[in-house]
């Protein structure tokens, strides 16, 4: 698990491990955020990787802790970070993430924002595989989360978290299980 923050997401798929899937490591790229917290409560172990100043060598370094502890993918979940290529090489089609737009739409670091700045009645969540571009690879599965008139970033993130915490554990689950598979840009569930 590749986190920057609260992790949330981490909880959600720490709740659902065990049967289906473990967490091998944790990884953040930076100290003293809650994740790490929720990793070490779960006795999880858990690595700080900072940003040494350029995206190959970030990239190898996130990869060889990953590879220490043996794990089989890479989850990302609220990372902050872009991987470079090395990570898609060395985890081919086992690299997944979660973003809170309903993909294409609203890629980026802001798509919460950018739901309501742009008036739309429809957000939602995206998990997706990693490919080169940013909250661009094949789509794993997605849910509509409707926006409300009066809603504020919070309270569509609040609902949007919901979801989110439901679906990355399945798909965590189907990816652990060998139940996913990739032809060209379609995920296929089995």
């Amino acid at each position: 698990m590749l986190v920057s923050g609260s992790g949330t997401n981490l909880q959600a798929l720490i709740d659902r491990s065990g049967q289906d899937y473990t967490i091998g490591l944790v990884i953040s790229d930076r100290p003293a955020v809650r994740a790490i917290e929720r990793a070490a409560h779960a006795f999880i172990p858990w690595e700080i990787v900072e940003w040494p100043g350029d995206r190959g060598g970030f990239t190898r370094d996130v990869c060889d802790a990953a590879d220490r502890a043996e794990v089989e993918a890479l989850v990302l979940a609220g990372f902050m970070r872009i991987l470079g290529a090395e990570a898609l090489e060395r985890f081919p089609s086992r690299v997944l993430n979660i973003h809170p737009s309903l993909l294409p739409a609203f890629p980026g670091r802001t798509p919460v924002a950018d739901t309501l700045d742009h008036g739309v009645r429809v957000a939602g969540v995206t998990v997706h595989f990693v490919d080169e571009r940013v909250d661009h690879g094949p789509i794993i599965s997605q849910e509509a989360v409707g926006v409300d008139p009066d809603d504020t970033a919070f309270s569509l993130h609040q609902r949007l978290h919901e979801v989110e915490h439901r679906l990355y554990p399945e798909a965590v689950t189907a990816l652990a299980r060998g139940r996913l598979r990739i032809d060209g840009r379609k995920v296929i569930w089995s």
